[in-house]
């Protein structure tokens, strides 16, 4: 062969029909019909609703990094496994401010309503100062900076409402 003539490739052509086959669509590409695009709807909203599944069992690869590592894991469990004032702060408040509109109590809700929060505040540091020793024990090598504040955060938040949803109960040993 020379030089200026191509190198033979090897294979035949494959026929036109073979090759569209072989073709796929992109699966972001926008649908062209209505069919197709109802179609692509539902795959993304099973897909939607297969991850929040997944995020609300605790399964690691559907959390967002915030909530990721055994550490991570530890601190929440460590939580759940505790009834705390925090957790009834919201509803607390709630009805602090349905007495306040009565004009005799409101003096009393309003002192309630800074007891609470106070009595929050104060359990939320020492949650704080109990989750890190636990961690600094438990995982010698782990960095305790924001892990506090991530449970602290946790436990102000209705037991029902957490996510992911609390893997263990109230009065459970955390191992």
């Amino acid at each position: 062969m020379s030089p200026d003539t191509p190198e033979k490739k090897g294979h035949p052509t494959p026929k036109r029909k073979d090759a569209q086959a072989k073709r796929t669509v992109n699966s972001l590409a926008p649908a062209t019909n209505r069919i197709e695009r109802r179609k692509q709807k539902d795959l993304v909203r099973q897909s939607r609703a297969a991850s929040r599944a997944a995020y609300m069992r605790g399964e690691e690869g559907a959390l967002p990094a915030r909530d990721r590592g055994p550490v991570r894991k530890f601190v929440r469990n460590y939580v759940d496994s505790r009834r705390s004032i925090a957790e009834y702060l919201l509803p607390l408040l709630f009805v602090v401010l349905i007495i306040s509109r009565v004009t005799v109590l409101e003096t009393t809700a309003v002192g309630l309503m800074y007891l609470v929060f106070v009595g929050a505040m104060v359990e939320g540091f020492i949650l704080t100062r109990r989750i890190k020793r636990e961690v600094r024990t438990r995982f010698p090598e782990a960095s305790t900076k924001g892990l506090g504040t991530y449970g602290w955060s946790r436990s102000t938040q209705l037991r029902r409402l957490r996510a992911p949803t609390p893997q263990v109960k109230p009065g459970d040993k955390v191992s």
